[in-house]
């Protein structure tokens, strides 16, 4: 396992939609392991493959906090079957926009098919903060980033704030 660079603002390949994987394997469950060290390593809570430069449609989660045990969460080519009417505002961040947080409006909830770290495929429903996450990271996997629901000043700031920052480092 090795911690991989995440990619920020305004990368391009953060715009690039991830492609559909064929298969779970080795190689595959190899990035993902790389991606949930990385993602550990940051710290966050999701991330999608893009932002470590591999246009693959792959997510990690670990929704844990504190002193919980980790409880890592695979999702490859994960779609969304259903969506609430209900929506929620949640204050949103990214590792790809760091240091960055602002109110994003999602459904409630939402049914989601993905295949898992073994390959099965796996139907179920999310909510709370494992509904905001997976849409967040879904979003990902399409070259959305949360801050493209942002008006256009608050976009044009965050972006400009992060060259900063990573001017900085």
């Amino acid at each position: 396992m090795a911690v991989r660079e995440i990619i920020t603002v305004p990368n391009p390949l953060l715009k690039q939609r991830s492609e559909p994987v064929d298969k779970v394997d080795d190689a595959l469950r190899a990035l993902m392991d790389d991606m949930l060290e990385t993602m550990y390593a940051a710290p966050g809570i999701g991330l999608a493959a893009i932002q470590i430069g591999v246009p693959k449609r792959v997510i990690v989660m670990d929704l844990s906090s504190g002193e919980e045990a980790k409880a890592p969460r695979y999702f490859v080519n994960p779609e969304i079957v259903w969506k609430s009417d209900e929506t929620q505002p949640y204050e949103e961040g990214c590792l790809s926009v760091p240091e960055i947080y602002d109110e994003v409006q999602r459904p409630s909830r939402v049914r989601l098919r993905y295949l898992n770290y073994q390959g099965d495929q796996i139907e179920e429903e999310a909510e709370g903060l494992f509904a905001v996450c997976i849409q967040h990271e879904m979003d990902h996997l399409e070259g959305v980033l949360f801050i493209d629901y942002l008006s256009r000043l608050k976009r044009e700031q965050a972006v400009k704030k992060v060259r900063k920052l990573t001017k900085a480092a």
